[in-house]
């Protein structure tokens, strides 16, 4: 049996890289992703190497360009947040792995594939609904909904028994669960299990404080083509580029700590904290710049649709029919949201400086509070307030004669 295995080289990942090989008698191929996450991905080499999987059965993958541009891209086009709030950076990293698992799989005629999210997560969702959308008959194994490995001690006990080698790091552990990609960094567990202990300050990877950050505000500059960044401060730059250094501006300027708490797919709240500086910029960017270039009725049915478009990001429906319905409309409403938005960061705020667009539909003539030259007749304004207003005193004397 060919097990294709998301890898992080981890105590756990590797743990089930040999319980696959005992459980299965499985020849286990091993795929890593760099998503960004600002961690070395090629000790994982060494690690599975140690672990007895041959070279050839080794991926390790530099997908920062493809998650930026084909995933993390087309939501921010929709202005997408879960529960008024959460961007959705975990969630919109893993129909990429998923995908990347299935193609690999194909590759090498595996049987399965295997991953280590618990029974108690979204992510197990999310792997697995969009591996059998992909591939509707791949075998899935999740190992922590078949073994009896319940604790951290259990895990270490297997590790020992199964030369299983351990990095032992100096130095305490972090508490926090800990996710990180391009997009963000998220932080459960630990002391967040309370959700009235606020975070500690340590606890925060990429940014700054907003109490700590600059006194003096930071502007910059975002071009966009048809929806999506393609410079900063009229730099060209990829997709990957653009995040990454907006990374680097909003945290320096203590922007996108965020805590919550959320209610997963699976039926219960979850308190998570995370850190998103580049998205929270994006969000607000791209919010200015359809200001200026969408039709009120375009952006008021994006808006009623966002939030079911959220939803089935992060409950793990990206690959479904319904998900890409809905992208091809966003993506429509884009052809001309291009131009220029300036914004003002300033200890944690993000604020909009100004906004420009060729394509813009703001009017001057039309909105000035000084003398419009007949653009607009103020008295065409009773004729529409009375036709609106018809229903409602109609409604008004009926009941009024009751």
């Amino acid at each position: 049996m060919k097990v294709v295995l998301a890898y992080s080289g981890g105590l756990d990942t590797s743990i089930i890289l040999r319980w696959l090989q005992e459980t299965y008698d499985a020849e286990v191929i091993t795929f890593t992703a760099d998503l960004g996450q600002g961690e070395e991905v090629e000790p994982a080499r060494a690690k599975a190497l140690q672990m007895g999987v041959p070279e050839s059965s080794i991926h390790i993958e530099d997908v920062r360009e493809e998650f930026v541009r084909d995933f993390v891209f087309p939501m921010f086009r929709a202005n997408t947040i879960y529960e008024g709030e959460y961007l959705l950076g975990t969630s919109i990293a893993r129909p990429l792995i998923a995908k990347r698992l299935v193609e690999i799989a194909e590759e090498h005629g595996a049987d399965a594939i295997s991953h280590g999210a618990t029974g108690k997560g979204n992510d197990q969702v999310r792997f697995e609904l969009g591996a059998y959308a992909l591939a509707p008959d791949i075998q899935v194994i999740a190992p922590w909904r078949e073994w009896d490995l319940g604790s951290r001690e259990s895990l270490m006990d297997y590790a020992e028994q199964h030369d299983i080698p351990i990095e032992m790091k100096r130095g305490k552990k972090s508490p926090f669960s800990m996710d990180a990609n391009l997009l963000h960094i998220s932080f459960e567990g630990g002391p967040l299990e309370d959700p009235f202990t606020e975070p500690p300050s340590e606890m925060w990877r990429w940014s700054v404080s907003p109490e700590a950050a600059p006194n003096e505000a930071t502007y910059v500059d975002l071009t966009y083509e048809k929806g999506d960044i393609v410079a900063i401060d009229d730099v060209a730059m990829s997709p990957a580029e653009v995040l990454t250094k907006l990374n680097e501006i909003g945290g320096a300027n203590g922007i996108g700590r965020l805590d919550i708490v959320e209610n997963r797919f699976v039926g219960m709240k979850s308190r998570g904290a995370y850190e998103t500086p580049g998205g929270t910029i994006m969000l607000r960017g791209h919010r200015a710049i359809e200001s200026i270039t969408l039709d009120r009725e375009v952006a008021h049915l994006k808006d009623s649709l966002m939030p079911k478009y959220a939803e089935l990001i992060y409950n793990g429906f990206w690959w479904s029919p319904e998900r890409e319905m809905l992208q091809v409309a966003i993506d429509h409403s884009q052809e001309y949201v291009n131009g220029t938005v300036r914004l003002k960061l300033f200890k944690g705020n993000v604020d909009v400086a100004g906004r420009k667009s060729p394509d813009s539909l703001f009017d001057e003539k039309i909105a000035t509070f000084e003398e419009d030259e007949g653009a607009y007749d103020q008295a065409d304004a009773e004729g529409f307030i009375k036709l609106n207003a018809l229903r409602l005193r109609n409604l008004a004397r009926k009941r009024g004669a009751s």
